[in-house]
């Protein structure tokens, strides 16, 4: 008895928090990121805009409900909830002007902290990818002029997106049981702060944008296909949807809170599905012996460019140290957009855009990183070998989870 009550506790909670994420969605668009529960809960948001102050007290109370159904029962879908009703209000108070330090943000909003990072880590990063493309000029232009000459012809693009879409998707599922009817669609975008994105529709259906606007070279179609589709975005908003929402009847899966602990999971996971999909050397071989000849390019330069992938893949951790630089004040936008060129290895074009990125999504960069190296430990952790890997990977995609439980 206890149990259903507790049950029924939080499906009245989680109702309210989906309607008060729409609220607050009317304030900070962004916030929800996707909705696919009943029409008549957004109608109502739309019609009736109700006040940051009100949402705020909202938040509250249902912060204080939410702690006393965890205290009669502990789930990890009521820790979930609260967390979730935690980063709403965090985001009321940021919609209305309060500023957090970059730590605090994101412990607020992701349950996570970025470690401090030691610049010498990153110069000997530099360093090796300097002897692994000697030549005159910086090393992000060589880098920059290298990666560019690897570029998808516009003519190529549909086509190498679509085999590599496909390898992504068929290796999932061999794998994984989706629900026979999902799908997706691919458009190819310009004018955006980032360079490539899953709307998830509901339904089992998404859309894929791929932003255009640099040239998109040729690990980006696997990275991409992995990272928004298969075994990524895609797949777990499937699997929430069906699992969570559809058969558990957890009404606060219809809703997907972008600035949540979900996003940690998230990011991390469809980062962390690209090795998963590929491991070892298979991601090289594929891209070598179908992607490049698909694009019309060398498949000699393939080595060459794995290797600098291993030795960017040490960079990746500098996004959040200049973030968090940029963000809290130490750093103006000039020397940030340098640092994205010194240690992102970005022309200036590119580090422009990183650069609006993190003024648009501010400490939403930690995900991607640091999302990946705990998805990466928990999959680790709990698997001994490749069917294992996946078994603990589908664990995590369908448990509600935050960074302090993993």
């Amino acid at each position: 008895v206890a149990a259903a009550e507790s049950a029924a506790s939080l499906d009245s909670l989680g109702q309210s928090f989906v309607k008060l994420a729409l609220a607050l969605g009317e304030h900070d668009p962004a916030f929800v990121d996707a909705y696919h529960g009943p029409s008549e809960w957004a109608d109502a948001a739309k019609a009736d805009v109700r006040s940051l102050e009100q949402l705020q007290m909202d938040a509250q109370g249902l912060l204080i409900s939410v702690a006393r159904a965890n205290a009669d029962e502990e789930t990890v879908r009521g820790a979930m909830l609260e967390k979730l009703i935690r980063t709403a209000l965090t985001r009321i108070e940021m919609t209305q002007g309060e500023a957090f330090p970059f730590d605090e943000e994101t412990r607020l909003l992701y349950d996570a902290v970025a470690p401090q990072y030691s610049i010498a880590e990153f110069d000997a990063a530099i360093a090796d990818i300097d002897r692994l493309l000697p030549g005159d000029g910086p090393v992000y232009a060589r880098v920059d002029e290298f990666r560019n000459s690897l570029a998808i012809p516009a003519e190529k693009l549909q086509v190498v997106f679509d085999a590599a879409i496909d390898e992504c998707r068929a290796r999932t599922l061999s794998h994984y049981d989706l629900p026979t009817k999902e799908r997706f669609s691919l458009e190819f975008v310009t004018d955006k702060p980032w360079s490539g994105y899953n709307w998830y529709q509901g339904e089992f259906e998404s859309l894929i944008q791929v932003n255009t606007d640099f040239p998109i070279i040729i690990d980006r179609a696997v990275d991409l296909g992995c990272h928004e589709g298969y075994p990524g975005h895609h797949t777990w908003n499937v699997i929430l949807e069906r699992d969570l929402l559809n058969e558990k009847g957890w009404v606060e899966y219809s809703v997907y809170p972008l600035f949540s602990p979900l996003s940690l999971i998230a990011e991390g996971s469809a980062n962390y599905g690209i090795e998963l999909a590929f491991p070892g050397e298979e991601k090289i071989a594929f891209e070598r012996d179908v992607l490049f000849p698909l694009a019309g390019l060398d498949p000699a330069d393939a080595a060459t460019l794995e290797a600098l992938n291993a030795l960017r893949e040490k960079l990746s951790h500098a996004r959040n140290h200049i973030a968090r630089e940029y963000l809290d004040g130490r750093i103006d936008r000039e020397q940030a957009i340098e640092m994205f060129m010194k240690y992102r290895l970005e022309a200036r074009d590119r580090a422009e855009q990183s650069v609006r990125f993190v003024e648009t999504y501010r400490g939403y960069v930690l995900n991607y990183n640091l999302g990946r190296d705990l998805v990466a430990g928990y999959v680790e952790r709990n698997s001994s070998d490749d069917e294992n890997a996946w078994d603990a990977f589908e664990t995590l995609l369908k448990t509600p989870l935050a960074a302090s439980d993993i």
